[in-house]
């Protein structure tokens, strides 16, 4: 069959894409990464660098105000920023997970006032489906929204936490899942668009974490949050299906974060194994590294491969996105967690230190295997597929 997303090559403009990323990245993102990450803090910079240059939600339609990027230059967005900086590539893909409920079921007026308000750059977007207690399991979630007539009209209200919620705090707006009918299971899960300044809304302390620390992640705490009926994404009962088809779709965003900071680990490796001498020459010389360094190169672009092919499937929809989109976070974010490993081995004893940037590319990369699902779960959905007989349509 053919496609408008080829497999091995990029367009031009998608080539121009990646080198205006890269640009910005390179000048605003990259020289602030180290200290975002031992400061504790939101990368500003970033943000800010982002926004000017229309990269913070790029996934947003042209008619909603956004730069209307395709599935593929939303990835390599993200691709990109990663690269330089993990933390502040979650500004884009939280954007992209927190809105694209919004964007797949939700009203006319609903993508109007949110997606335009993302495109302004009026407030990022977060996702709250996780819960204390309801993780992988996300079906057994506890917050409830209880709907409510009266003479001011219908509405529903929240009560409830949420958690590991990326960006909370940070973002004005957050997509939230939560049960308006206990009996009916995945089909009694309802989404909601819940702003920050809801009265009733409030966040936990930010988690210490081992990676990613300048994307803060905190509980959400709903406390009889009224919402007015409007703002439901979609019929009731029809949240839970949006928030996996949701998931289909940022799942390749993360294989390209994964490829993203597994390629800027190699980058580094390589250039210091030709600077680096020992014995009189210097180590890139030495066929053991260079076979490890053979490994991540070539570990790395099938990785990309993967991710980029997965693109083209969730721009067209195609039948088996879900188990290309599982196949590229959880392939991605193993290689990931694998190069960046091994680019501190490459780096010895200055590897390990936080002088240098594959200590932190590698606490960054595990994240990768764990959130939008656990790469266990990743197995699970790929497995269901393929026993469901869902073919590839390459």
């Amino acid at each position: 069959m053919t496609s408008d997303f080829p497999l091995f090559t990029l367009s031009d403009e998608h080539r121009a894409v990646r080198e205006a990323v890269r640009a910005v990245c390179d000048a605003k993102v990259a020289p602030f990464a180290a200290e975002v990450d031992e400061q504790v803090r939101y990368p500003s910079e970033a943000a800010e660098a982002l926004l000017a240059a229309d990269f913070h939600a790029p996934h947003v339609p042209e008619e909603y105000g956004g730069a209307g990027a395709d599935a593929l230059a939303t990835v390599l967005v993200i691709e990109e920023v990663a690269r330089a900086c993990v933390s502040a590539s979650l500004i884009p893909a939280v954007n992209k997970l927190g809105s694209l409920p919004v964007q797949i079921s939700g009203s006319e007026e609903l993508k109007t006032r949110y997606l335009g308000a993302l495109a302004r750059g009026e407030g990022g977007f977060s996702y709250c489906l996780s819960e204390p207690d309801a993780g992988s399991d996300a079906v057994s979630m506890k917050t409830k929204a209880v709907r409510e007539e009266t003479s001011e009209g219908v509405f529903y209200v929240l009560n409830g936490v949420k958690r590991w919620i990326t960006n909370a705090g940070e973002s004005e707006f957050y997509t939230v899942m939560a049960v308006t009918d206990p009996e009916a299971r995945s089909k009694g899960i309802s989404a909601f668009v819940v702003e920050k300044s809801d009265e009733g809304v409030s966040f936990g302390a930010k988690e210490k974490k081992l990676g990613i620390k300048g994307s803060p992640t905190r509980e959400v705490y709903l406390d009889n949050v009224r919402i007015p009926a409007d703002r439901m994404i979609g019929a009731e009962g029809t949240g839970f299906a949006t928030a996996m088809k949701t998931l289909d779709h940022t799942r390749v965003t993360i294989a390209a974060q994964a490829v993203g900071v597994a390629q800027g680990a190699v980058d580094y490796a390589l250039d210091y194994a030709k600077q680096r001498q020992q014995f009189g020459r210097p180590i890139a010389d030495f066929q053991g590294l260079q076979f490890m360094l053979a490994d991540m190169g070539m570990k790395v672009e099938a990785a990309r491969q993967l991710t980029y092919a997965a693109a083209g499937k969730s721009e067209r929809g195609d039948a088996d996105l879900t188990f290309f989109g599982a196949a590229a976070k959880c392939f991605a974010s193993d290689v990931a967690m694998e190069v960046t490993t091994n680019a501190v081995q490459v780096l010895g004893g200055y590897g390990y230190t936080s002088d240098y940037p594959v200590e932190r590319m590698m606490r960054d990369a595990k994240i990768t295997q764990i959130y939008e699902g656990t790469n266990q779960v990743q197995r699970i959905v790929m497995a269901r597929q393929l026993l469901a007989g869902v073919q590839s349509e390459l």
